[in-house]
């Protein structure tokens, strides 16, 4: 197991929910940061405002991945167009998802990157035919940003391969929990629907609420992302990150009335171009074996940390304006 004290370490994409989180845990372990961050989603406010370097830039800009990578030992790839920004703009999707992460790994080959760790998600497992979803299933590619992300594996895998280049990849699952801001237009389910609760608004659910997810807390993300950039079992695979409890969006919903205490019932409307998956839940038992993480987070208590951070933040802004 490789320790992350003192490494250098390149988190790509930074400046984002989940980068950001990556990034405060790192600089926690020891780690000598650099954030590598176009802004286009992420915000330079979810990073410390010392302790790091940060760089303002694209993936898609070849000759600054080429001069910022090899001063790295670790790389974590996490910088995308989500899944809503993928679907209006293919082209964009495929410019930053494939194009981006083939300029970091042709800048890693030949260099002294002794991991990277690529992060993949679990919509490229499209509606699958039975459940819970393994690594090695049949994938079915419903939305670019699907296939982009699917590519982007097969790139890291192709120079693992062909190069020997250290890479492993996380499929993470509904990431949600403080830090993600509802402010973002691109911001997770969960965040949306406190953020209508505190405001007296309805939450507005995409369908009949029936279709489910394996939503996963930030910190077990994080904990695994970690452990895949370190321990050796985990160069060439792929890992499912998720809880392993499948929960429909009208259960989502149900349990944030309770834990906000706001007893208003959600909305439902049309569903949109990316809400074509009914069911997911995912298989953790390799990350496991592999990586010896479980997630130690449940739904209800993640709900309830998400809950007071959204509140702080609400009342915190509300001072701020009020001062």
């Amino acid at each position: 197991m490789m320790t992350l004290h003192g490494r250098r370490v390149l988190v790509t994409g930074g400046a984002g929910f989940v980068g950001a989180a990556l990034v405060k845990r790192l600089m926690r372990e020891g780690a000598h940061v650099t954030v590598l961050d176009d802004l286009f989603t992420g915000r330079r406010k979810n990073l410390p405002a010392t302790g790091l370097e940060f760089i303002e830039g694209s993936v898609c800009d070849a000759p600054l991945v080429e001069r910022v990578v090899p001063e790295h030992e670790v790389i974590l790839h996490a910088a995308a167009r989500n899944i809503v920004v993928s679907t209006r703009n293919p082209r964009e999707d495929f410019q930053t998802n494939i194009g981006g992460t083939l300029n970091l790994l042709l800048a890693a080959r030949g260099s002294n990157v002794r991991r990277i760790v690529y992060t993949s998600s679990a919509s490229v497992y499209g509606n699958p035919r039975t459940l819970p979803l393994n690594e090695d299933d049949p994938l079915s590619l419903l939305t670019p940003y699907a296939v982009s992300k699917l590519a982007g594996e097969h790139y890291c895998m192709a120079f693992y391969e062909s190069y020997g280049l250290p890479v492993a990849a996380v499929r993470y699952s509904n990431i949600y929990g403080p830090g993600q801001d509802p402010a973002n237009p691109y911001c997770g389910v969960v965040a949306k629907f406190v953020e209508a609760l505190f405001a007296g608004r309805p939450p507005v659910i995409h369908g009949d609420g029936s279709q489910t997810r394996d939503f996963t807390y930030i910190d077990d993300a994080v904990e695994a992302t970690l452990l895949a950039a370190s321990a050796e079992r985990a160069l060439g695979e792929v890992f499912n990150v998720g809880t392993g409890v499948e929960t429909s969006v009208n259960q989502l919903a149900a349990l944030l009335v309770r834990t906000t205490g706001v007893p208003i019932e959600p909305a439902h409307t049309d569903r949109r171009d990316v809400d074509n998956i009914r069911r997911r839940v995912v298989n953790i038992e390799k990350t496991r074996r592999a990586l010896r993480w479980v997630p130690e987070v449940t739904l209800e208590e993640g709900l309830r940390r998400t809950v007071e951070w959204q509140r702080s933040e609400a009342r915190s802004a509300s001072t701020a304006q009020t001062a």
